[in-house]
């Protein structure tokens, strides 16, 4: 009797596995932080049996990932790197997914009194002129390109502030423990912000900029660049990615009672 029942178990469990299939997704390390990577993993694979093997890394280095063949698909945040990315081929198109915002975390004492600017560039305009410690994630992350793009636009250069500027070329988990750990400013998305747990005396001071918002989006990688990706896998994510399973999920998602993000796929 137990020897059949063993056997049942195991054919189950067989069967079940040959349903699984794997996909490499290249993830921002901001989508990572937040935590909704637990909660949409698990129900992808019990709605549609696909295993979703994450590459945790920034925008930059998930597109080139990508270009190289490495991942079946991407989910990153910066749009210009990747239109550039669907223009050049290695996309098959862009799908816009979710969205939420960056915000400004600095010291609560709020020495460059950030907290009562009029835009996001007057809050670094405000920073340069006082100088206190700033972290960069300097890694060509969807985050560090929004921070230069907002440094350009305050007709300043991050290369003049050695002395109290500082890239850590790190993700954003590991940026925010440098900023903790030197009280420093720092440009951050809120839903990593929101699930950090070592805010030591830092807090959000400025944020509601329309300059801050910060789209996610989805791009499979073009089989006629690699054919060994698994577009076919790529396509049957997407399609869950936009469904009313996700929306329910991406905005049911909260910590704290705040939603940390906001889904807005369209129809195609």
């Amino acid at each position: 009797m137990m020897t059949r029942v063993l056997a049942s178990v195991a054919a189950i469990f067989i069967a079940t596995t040959a349903l699984s299939e794997d996909i490499k997704l290249a993830v921002t390390t901001s989508f990572e932080n937040s935590g909704l990577s637990e909660v949409l993993l698990p129900a992808i694979k019990e709605d549609i049996g696909l295993d979703v093997q994450l590459l945790v890394v920034g925008t930059g280095q998930a597109l080139r990932l990508g270009q190289a063949g490495d991942v079946d698909a991407i989910l990153v945040h910066s749009r210009a790197a990747e239109e550039k990315f669907v223009e050049e081929g290695y996309g098959t198109y862009r799908r816009e997914i979710m969205y939420n915002d960056f915000v400004f975390i600095g010291p609560a004492a709020d020495p460059a009194e950030i907290a009562s600017s009029s835009s996001a560039v007057v809050a670094l305009q405000k920073i340069a002129g006082t100088a206190p410690p700033f972290v960069s994630r300097g890694d060509d992350s969807g985050t560090h390109k929004m921070e230069l793009s907002l440094w350009e636009s305050a007709g300043l250069d991050p290369a003049e502030f050695a002395d109290w500027y500082r890239a850590v070329g790190s993700g954003m988990g590991a940026s925010l423990n440098t900023a903790a750990g030197l009280d420093a400013y720092i440009l951050a998305d809120r839903a990593s912000w929101l699930n950090f747990g070592n805010k030591a005396d830092l807090a959000l001071l400025f944020s509601g900029d329309p300059a801050l918002f910060n789209q996610y989006a989805f791009l499979a990688v073009n089989p006629e660049k690699h054919p060994h990706v698994r577009n076919d896998l790529a396509v049957k994510l997407e399609t869950w990615l936009t469904s009313p399973r996700a929306a329910e999920l991406i905005n049911s998602y909260q910590i704290n009672g705040e939603t940390l993000f906001t889904f807005n796929a369209q129809p195609r």
